[in-house]
């Protein structure tokens, strides 16, 4: 019964109606947690968006756009529950941007957005898990699946020499299917995995977890975790004792704090996180720097692609209501139609307005393949002189 008031509810708030009025779309990201260092950066790359189409005037006849936050919390799938409810049920957005970690964008997708009919694109929730999910056509995201993460850090491991690797991995769904994406790869390309044992955020001592992985060994200690929780014990415990010189770290750990924690302590590990490169990324950069925030943070790329693509699926689509601009996101995703890069959301909109094609190529080369998956490109870093170093891409 819940439900079906839930869903009445935002059906009431979600119709399209003619004439201009005020668009809200909702933002939840980690704004507690054990990513919250990431998420002043998604939220900025997300309202550079909603403010250029806003600006334009050209989104269905002059509606402006703006945005409504909630903390999802990362990790607390109730709390990410009910903020994603407020958002639909009593701010009515029309779309959401988020979640940001994968266990708690499940939870909100199962419980309340696909029952209310509304859009999530998720910018950084990388579970395989969530390829597979039922979600009506509603559910989308603009950063790759863990299975291909897995490969490639397989590739950049066996390419750098590193034959053996013990494997640490935050108790959660986007811990558990990124250990086991990248074991199944690792392995496949002749290495070996000494163990792959999970970790739980919030201890304040990681010392039997370390010790446990020391007496596996490996030639290096892969981190699936939090840069702003578990997985930093983890390095810290590893670090003081000695366990591991080299450290591998996908995308949960590749943020600034990974600098402030560790610094030169950790010269030499290496990893990977999505990012793209090319004019889309430069231009993104730029608008970011001349917003008065740092584009370069994880995922506020893929953040600013989620709410231009659901903005301008609507324009496609001629209506705010997802249940009929849902099936013009991979239209404006991909070809045919005129290259869209950041900054050239008006265009865009002009184009669609004189019933044209766009292809939404944005900050992260955006390619929508499969049932809304991004097909995705990674940038491989290092650790020099305690800085964060891009030294190429895949």
């Amino acid at each position: 019964m819940k439900k079906f008031l839930l869903a009445t509810a935002a059906s009431a708030l979600i119709a399209g109606s003619a004439g201009a009025e005020d668009i809200k779309l909702g933002i939840s990201l980690g704004f507690t947690g054990p990513l919250e260092s990431m998420a002043p950066g998604m939220q900025n790359g997300a309202e550079l968006a909603i403010k250029e189409v806003s600006d334009s005037g050209l989104l269905l006849d002059g509606s402006t756009v703006s945005a409504v936050t909630g903390d999802s919390t990362c990790i607390d799938a109730a709390a990410a529950t009910a903020t994603v409810e407020r958002l639909i049920t009593a701010e009515g957005v029309r779309g959401i941007i988020g979640g940001m970690c994968s266990g708690e964008t499940i939870a909100s997708l199962e419980n309340v957005a696909r029952p209310n009919g509304v859009v999530m694109i998720s910018p950084s929730a990388t579970s395989p898990a969530l390829s597979d999910m039922e979600d009506d056509g509603l559910f989308f995201r603009t950063s790759p699946s863990d299975a291909r993460q897995g490969e490639v850090m397989a590739q950049i491991m066996q390419e750098r020499g590193i034959q053996s690797a013990a494997i640490t991995y935050t108790n959660n769904d986007y811990g558990k299917g990124l250990a086991d994406s990248f074991q199944a790869a690792f392995e496949a390309a002749g290495g070996t995995v000494t163990t792959n044992a999970a970790h739980d955020d919030g201890k304040a001592d990681y010392s039997a977890e370390v010790a446990a992985l020391a007496a596996a060994g490996g030639d290096a200690l892969v981190v699936v975790g939090y840069v702003d929780q578990g997985g930093s014990g983890v390095v810290r415990a590893a670090l003081d004792t000695g366990a591991f010189e080299t450290f591998v770290f996908p995308d949960g750990m590749v943020g600034s704090a990974l600098e402030a924690n560790f610094g030169t302590e950790i010269n030499g590990s290496f990893g990977q996180n999505p990012a793209a490169e090319g004019e889309g990324r430069e231009t993104f950069l730029s608008m970011a720097e001349e917003a008065g925030f740092d584009g370069t943070s994880a995922y506020s790329a893929e953040a600013y692609d989620a709410a231009a693509l659901i903005l301008l699926a609507m324009a496609k689509a001629g209506t705010h209501d997802p249940a009929t601009y849902k099936d013009s996101i991979m239209d404006v995703a991909n070809e045919p139609g005129e290259q869209i890069l950041p900054g050239q959301l008006a265009r865009a909109l002009e184009i669609i307005n004189e019933g044209g094609d766009v292809d939404y190529v944005g900050a992260t080369n955006v390619e929508l393949i499969g049932a809304g998956e991004s097909a995705g490109t990674y940038r491989e870093i290092q650790i020099t002189d305690g800085a964060i170093e891009v030294v190429g891409y895949r």
